[in-house]
């Protein structure tokens, strides 16, 4: 189980923390983490850190500590991550500089200014240095579902019916293809921390190269964008979007879908929280089953495959 506020003298093995005066909050979320706040009460230079606490059985899920940790310090190099501050594998914590700034919501980016401060966020990281590891979620999905079959757990009636559909997203993907840029791969709202001039990106758990298109349909199916503003994200991230840019975001929310889903079904069988897994997974499936049944995936195959 993830450790709690309860379990804080276990800090005092942080170099950063040994010695001093500290008080420690739990931060709400985290699904694989417990997050902890601390700030120093000993009159000492002000500390206020928030300290990563990772549970030991996310091998299933694929997540690379050492892959977040680098990541996480490109991501602070390009000006939108958090400074990490120390680093200890060996007590499975990462500490890094608390951001001052509000998580996001799904609502907040019916705000423009929101929208865009998310925009040049997203892509100051894109334009930063590269990272450990690549990305690919045509690799992950296929890996989470073996770990599905191998240990028997369940998927929805109809999962793999629509496997001709995501072979032809991949040949469409593979057709037009772009290079590969930093990418957190995870950015649902509450990992945008906006302090009103900026906004800073958080959680690289699944951190990597990826195509930027991956990055922008993951946030318009996380944060539930409409159509107009799939649109208004794609201006905003490309200033003046092709019809393959916009095809090709929409293309790859489906493949954050169909993918992403699978990690709510391991969760539901593997993880101790009590949290409905089993509905998390089951609304990115529903969403990816709709575009699979809409009739409109392949005039956006054909869009994105013309690479213009």
């Amino acid at each position: 189980m993830p450790p709690s506020p309860s379990d804080a003298p276990a800090l005092d093995r942080l170099a950063c923390l040994a010695g001093r005066s500290w008080h420690v909050v739990d931060l709400p979320g985290g699904l694989t983490n417990t997050n902890l706040r601390v700030r120093n009460d000993d009159g000492l230079d002000p500390l206020d850190v928030v300290v990563r606490w990772s549970r030991a059985d996310v091998e299933l899920l694929g997540i690379d500590r050492d892959a977040e940790h680098d990541n996480t310090t490109a991501a602070y190099r390009a000006g939108v991550g958090p400074e990490v501050l120390e680093y200890r594998p060996d007590l499975s914590m990462m500490v890094i500089g608390f951001l001052t700034g509000n998580a996001l919501e799904d609502a907040d980016f019916g705000d423009p200014d929101v929208l865009r401060r998310s925009a040049d966020a997203v892509r100051r990281l894109h334009a930063g240095p590269r990272f450990t590891g690549d990305f690919d979620m045509f690799a992950r999905q296929a890996g989470y579902l073996e770990v599905v079959r191998d240990n028997g757990m369940s998927l929805p009636p109809g999962y793999a019916d629509h496997a001709a559909a995501w072979a032809d997203v991949r040949r469409a993907l593979a057709a037009a293809p772009r290079p590969t840029v930093p990418c957190n791969n995870d950015l649902l709202a509450a990992n945008y921390i906006d302090d009103g001039e900026r906004v800073w990106l958080i959680d690289y758990e699944y951190s990597g190269n990826n195509d930027a298109c991956f990055e922008l349909g993951n946030t318009t199916t996380e944060c539930s964008f409409t159509e107009d503003q799939i649109d208004a994200w794609c201006e905003a991230y490309f200033g003046d979007p092709t019809p393959a840019d916009r095809a090709r975001v929409r293309v790859q929310a489906l493949c954050s879908q169909y993918g992403w889903s699978l990690w709510g079904f391991i969760q539901e069988a593997a993880s101790p929280l009590d949290f409905d897994f089993h509905a998390w997974g089951m609304e990115r499936y529903d969403k990816a089953e709709a575009t699979f049944r809409g009739g409109g995936l392949p005039r956006l195959l054909d869009q994105v495959a013309s690479g213009g």
